[in-house]
């Protein structure tokens, strides 16, 4: 089922998420439909907060970055079927240099940014039959569990925006808010309480 995501200004957003266990009902029904909510908005990333749940679980698919051919045959390779579910995960080590990449969120509808963040993280994480894992990640699949990590400790990617990049697109997101756009995908505003 195709769940409607919620757009920026919801208290949701802002929420840290809360740890769950096995018992988290209909947690299988729930990963189903945040896949295909996802890939209906084509997205490559989706934490349950963007759809009105404050629980620290995310899911990833980077295969839609695999076919860019500004990337070496290496990294398509990682990026092509790299799908994984993220669970209670914690991110333990950021190394590198930061280097910026331009962002967008399925939140927040047609705002792009560059977005500064380390190249490498070391996270610990549960998967979706609870078992733990310690990985090792670089590059864009850092970078988009990066953001979608960032969702479920309340962090979006504006609030990594300068302050000048703030206030010029200030407007848009209000706007957003306010459910004044055009979206292809289902959406949940704050300022009208009603789904799209």
């Amino acid at each position: 089922m195709i769940l409607p995501i919620v757009a920026y200004g919801d208290p949701v957003l802002k929420k840290v998420g809360v740890d769950i266990n096995k018992e988290y009902p209909n947690l299988d029904t729930l990963l189903e439909n945040m896949f295909e909510t996802m890939y209906n908005a084509n997205g490559v990333g989706l934490a349950a907060p963007q759809i009105g749940l404050s629980i620290r679980l995310f899911i990833v698919d980077t295969t839609p970055f695999s076919d860019d051919e500004e990337l070496t045959q290496e990294e398509q390779k990682a990026l092509d079927g790299f799908k994984r579910v993220f669970i209670n995960a914690k991110i333990i080590k950021e190394e590198g240099d930061e280097w910026a990449f331009n962002e967008g969120c399925l939140s927040i509808p047609d705002v792009r940014e560059d977005v500064f963040r380390k190249p490498k993280i070391t996270i610990e994480y549960l998967d979706e039959n609870f078992k733990p894992h310690t990985k090792v990640f670089d590059g864009l699949i850092a970078r988009v569990i990066q953001h979608e990590y960032d969702h479920i400790e309340g962090v979006l990617f504006t609030d990594k925006l300068s302050s000048l990049k703030k206030r010029l697109i200030k407007g848009r997101l209000v706007n957003i808010s306010k459910g004044k756009i055009d979206v292809e995908y289902r959406m949940r505003f704050p300022d009208q309480k009603k789904k799209r």
